[in-house]
């Protein structure tokens, strides 16, 4: 547990799945005082979904850390944060259940996650994965969630495991950025289509051709090769 005295920790979480669903893992770190990664863990999930990895990373940061400190989480998992900051109200008002009368996907950690988050003060702050110069703990986080992904086997501090390695998913500081030449899966409608310098909200679950998934009703943009995070857009125009 963290100790008591700190009056703030700094941390970041992601999730890995190499299939959507497929091989999957979860990662937490926190940061020291210069925000610099400092302990970190990492764990295997078999075969699960991308949103699976995401809510077990969140609640597994919230179960390694004291409840009495107040915590900033970063994340650029938009369904993960949505899931517990907007969404999970509604849900528990309507017995666990969509406005559209179905089960709540994921069920079982999302309310976990709601448990831990009861009477503490934690603050949710979205970053963009795979972005040069971007936020150093989650770039950390991801690292880790894709390579116990990959290994199927746990890392971390407490474990004396080495820096997880660079993410192939993120462009390099120099030169052309290259992007995995992933297939579009799902989308935006086909009315949307020739809406190239816009934003829309998505109406199916896809995945962007950084390689990160994105969900149904996510902020997403059309570049030159497909559908996918806004932020791609900008990157590759740039």
């Amino acid at each position: 547990m963290i100790e008591p005295m700190l009056e703030r920790v700094v941390a970041a979480c992601d999730g890995a799945s190499k299939g959507n669903p497929g091989p999957a893992a979860w990662a937490w770190v926190v940061a020291d005082d210069s925000e610099t990664p400092d302990r970190w863990e990492a764990g295997p999930l078999g075969r699960a979904t991308n949103n699976v990895a995401e809510l077990t990373a969140l609640e597994r940061l919230l179960a390694a850390t004291d409840p009495a400190v107040e915590l900033e989480v970063r994340m650029d998992s938009q369904y993960a944060m949505k899931a517990v900051t907007t969404w999970l109200p509604g849900w528990k008002r309507n017995g666990w259940k969509t406005s559209a009368g179905k089960p709540v996907a994921n069920q079982e950690l999302v309310v976990r996650i709601d448990e831990l988050l009861a009477g503490r003060s934690v603050e949710f702050r979205y970053v963009p994965a795979h972005q040069v110069d971007g936020d150093r703990l989650n770039d950390f986080a991801d690292r880790a969630a894709s390579q116990a992904a990959i290994a199927q086997e746990a890392a971390g501090s407490v474990l004396g495991s080495p820096e997880p390695p660079p993410s192939p998913d993120t462009p390099p500081a120099k030169g052309p950025r290259r992007r995995p030449a992933t297939a579009r899966k799902g989308g935006a409608s086909a009315s949307a289509s020739s809406a190239s310098s816009r934003t829309i909200k998505a109406k199916f679950a896809g995945r962007c051709l950084c390689g990160r998934p994105y969900a149904a009703g996510e902020p997403i943009a059309k570049n030159a090769q497909g559908w996918g995070h806004p932020e791609c857009r900008a990157a590759a125009a740039g």
